[in-house]
């Protein structure tokens, strides 16, 4: 059973010993209506960034291949890069290749 009055910042109640009269001032209003616009703005702009994580996320490419790794699709021989060396140092060429 609240009455509010937005013109002169006032809220009215019914209390126990008569009226219970709040009051506030147009800064502290003005201060808290900012404040509300700032929050709702983060607000927007973090549900945009969880729409843009998600998306991001969906478009990873797989956790088990890392940058920088190779993994052959197919079988793959070792050919010695100097055979008169022993560093085994090797080639990587595939198994299936023409001799053409």
């Amino acid at each position: 059973m609240v009455i509010p009055n937005y013109t002169y910042l006032k809220l009215k109640m019914l209390g126990p010993n008569g009226v219970i009269t709040v009051e506030s001032t147009y800064k502290h209003a003005y201060d808290y209506d900012v404040e509300c616009i700032k929050y709702a703005e983060a607000l927007v702009e973090a549900k945009t960034l969880i729409v843009n994580l998600d998306r991001l996320g969906s478009e990873a490419p797989d956790s088990k291949h890392r940058a920088g790794t190779f993994e052959p699709a197919e079988a793959v021989k070792l050919i010695s890069v100097n055979p008169t060396c022993s560093n085994n140092r090797a080639l990587r060429i595939s198994a299936t290749l023409d001799i053409k």
